[in-house]
């Protein structure tokens, strides 16, 4: 596999030893509780990253199919658009000023979680989604996928590559990851 492609593999089973590390060790009453009223709970942070995922899939796989019909002409090192390199920046940890975190934003309303989220559900979910992105990453090598745009499913406006649609799908869930660690914090 390609590093760049191999990085982002690498990345996102971090992600998922991250999760269940964090959901091994934390107590099964804290899982869907919030401990502040205005931050989501770990189960939310963790449904979050499945509803993305799951927004991701379809536009994923259209991409890839539309780089394999070019057929195998990769570029010797894939970049990441401007678009793309800058939202890779935004969607991941936020960094801190202080005890301040710079760079909150609000989740569309299709990608706030609701509803019942037992921790076995929605970490056998968490893992299938992941399953699925690593399966994309490796059908992406080899492929043009700076040639390919993918329109953002959190707002039409932004479109940027497939390369970088793939790698910011962990520093996304890492940012999410980071957030779930510091609900009981």
């Amino acid at each position: 596999m390609q590093p760049q492609l191999a990085d982002v593999a690498a990345d996102l089973e971090r992600a998922r030893t991250r999760l269940h590390r964090l959901a091994d060790t934390l107590p099964e009453d804290r899982w869907a509780r919030r401990a502040d009223p205005a931050r989501w709970s770990v189960a939310e942070c963790v449904a979050h990253l499945n509803l993305t995922a799951q927004a991701y899939a379809p536009l994923l796989r259209a991409a890839l199919d539309e780089a394999a019909a070019m057929g195998r002409t990769a570029a010797a090192r894939y970049r990441r658009d401007p678009v793309g390199w800058l939202i890779s920046r935004m969607v991941g940890p936020l960094p801190r000023v202080g005890a301040l975190r710079v760079g909150r934003v609000r989740s569309p309303a299709s990608f706030v979680p609701t509803g019942d989220l037992p921790r076995d559900a929605t970490l056998r979910e968490f893992d299938a989604r992941q399953d699925e992105l690593l399966a994309f990453v490796r059908a992406a090598d080899g492929l043009p996928l700076e040639r390919v745009r993918v329109t953002s499913p959190f707002d039409a406006r932004a479109r940027y590559n497939l390369f970088a649609a793939l790698a910011m799908q962990a520093p996304h869930q890492h940012r999410h990851l980071q957030q779930a660690e510091e609900v009981w914090t």
